[in-house]
């Protein structure tokens, strides 16, 4: 038991058959199926990076039964969370920001869970119990994890329980002596056809009648009855990596997850059947701090990247001397600049749970989910916008290798005696990220993150400290004192 190696990964796929469709057509091996063997290769990498002397400080820590990653520890200080902060860092900045759900993602909800165990004590000491034990074998085996929160898109007006049929959304069918039979559909299950294990669990979305709804647990991806519908992949191994740098490497797969009568083991079962504890659930664990913290960061590093694309497209055929292109550049860099402001004071501001772990602020990192939500879309609009006609006139790699080869060399070069091949690369690659499919996906990834913007902002509002706004007001109201007095005081002041 230690951490993984890249190998040790993809060999465990290959040994754990699962039900992965893809295209009308089901997968016999994941790791060499087109779509899915470079994004493969990008985790596989994360997993080195652990064995290497460059990142191991970083990325790993000593743990009860060998090394562990750094995401599974919980952090007791500043220094700790500063020191997580650079582990996160290293894996976003490998995927360029752009795997939402890389490893440490997963790694930190659990370690979020065990860390809160008299949430699911109260259901039971077996659960606390299940959960702590989870927590250990996903650490020390270093496992690659996935979750499905959301139910499908079917009916919003109805509660799960309404839904036309019973079990359209994910729920218990019976309880056996073995564990639970659960039957229907979750989404979004990124990365799914790539991971080893998935966990379940819900937004606080739970309404009363959804008890049999109200399931938290883990299971393998192999387990039988579980059937991964992965939606079209934006390359279908066709693409060659001059032309889409981006979405052959980075594609997440994200999938419908289908539960045919699936056995879940009790020993697995973390919450099941108390519609409030599932929906306190989320942010009792202090889940909403931990994993916003990796996701902050991980947030962080697409926009810089996002900005550097932009910033070189820019200087690429010198239109940043341009005022209102320097102004648009600069509205992406304050944008940037928010979310590194963000994370600083998530981290400076932090708080002591119950069991001493330091959670980062939770307002500074709600307030960066809101923004990135806002203002990567924009970033991604200002791409366009400086990209203009030239993101749709950049010729493909086949060209720079056939008779008009000449003609490419001379018209497609930049300014400053930038290349064809340079200048043609790069506006590939901010074509992959903005216009592309996988770009647009990128986008909407992050617009809807962390929910509907619009039931996010006004949670905000519901939830928001508002003492010290509202004693300022007072103070101020207190200068205003009573009219009848004030009056007077005006007239004295004119005798």
């Amino acid at each position: 038991m230690a951490i993984r190696t890249g190998a040790e990964y993809k060999a465990r796929l290959q040994n754990t058959p699962r039900e992965v469709w893809i295209n009308g057509e089901r997968v016999t091996d994941v790791t060499q199926h087109p779509s899915l063997r470079l994004p493969i290769e990008q985790i596989a990498n994360l997993y080195d990076m652990q064995h290497d002397p460059e990142y191991s400080d970083v990325l790993v820590r000593p743990g009860p039964n060998g090394p562990i990653g750094t995401a599974f520890v919980p952090p007791r200080s500043y220094q700790d969370l500063v020191d997580r902060r650079k582990a996160f860092t290293l894996w976003s900045e490998a995927t360029l920001g752009l795997m939402g759900r890389s490893p440490d993602f997963m790694n930190t909800t659990l370690m979020a869970f065990a860390d809160e165990p008299g949430v699911f004590h109260r259901l039971g000491q077996r659960f606390a119990d299940n959960v702590q034990r989870y927590f250990e074998y996903v650490r020390d085996n270093d496992l690659f994890m996935t979750h499905a929160l959301i139910t499908p898109q079917t009916d919003r007006s109805k509660s799960s329980a309404e839904q036309e049929d019973e079990f359209l959304h994910m729920g218990v069918v019976r309880e056996t002596p073995e564990g639970l039979v659960v039957r229907g559909a979750r989404m979004l299950a990124t990365f799914a056809p790539m991971a080893d294990e998935m966990v379940i669990y819900n937004l606080p979305s739970l309404r009363a009648g959804d008890e049999k709804h109200a399931a938290v647990f883990a299971i393998p991806i192999e387990t039988p009855g579980l059937r991964l519908i992965t939606r079209e992949p934006y390359d279908d191994g066709s693409r060659n990596r001059f032309d889409h740098p981006l979405s052959t490497r980075f594609d997440e797969a994200d999938s419908l997850v289908v539960f045919d009568d699936v056995l879940v083991p009790w020993d697995r079962v973390f919450l099941y059947g108390d519609v409030s504890l599932a929906n306190a659930m989320y942010i009792e664990t202090s889940l909403r701090q931990h994993t916003g913290h990796q996701t902050g960061v991980r947030g962080l590093v697409k926009m810089q990247f996002a900005l550097g694309v932009a910033m070189k497209l820019a200087q690429s055929v010198k239109i940043d001397s341009f005022l209102h292109v320097q102004q648009k550049l600069g509205e992406a860099i304050a944008a940037t600049e928010i979310c590194r402001a963000l994370i600083n004071t998530a981290e400076t501001e932090f708080e002591l749970s119950n069991s001493g772990t330091a959670r980062p602020k939770f307002d500074a990192l709600q307030t960066l989910r809101m923004h990135l939500s806002a203002t990567y879309p924009k970033v991604m609009e200002i791409l366009q916008t400086l990209g203009a006609g030239g993101l749709l006139m950049m010729p493909s790699a086949a060209d720079f290798a056939s008779p008009i080869a000449d003609d490419i060399d001379k018209y497609f070069k930049g300014a400053d005696g930038l290349a064809a091949v340079d200048r043609v690369r790069l506006y590939k690659l901010a074509w992959d990220l903005c216009g592309d499919g996988f770009g647009q996906r990128a986008l909407q990834y992050e617009r809807y993150y962390a929910g509907d913007p619009v039931r996010l902002l006004a949670n905000n509002y519901t939830v928001y400290d508002k003492s010290n706004s509202f004693r300022l007001v007072e103070r101020a109201l207190e200068l205003a004192g009573d009219p009848v007095s004030a009056v007077a005081e005006q007239q004295g002041a004119l005798l």
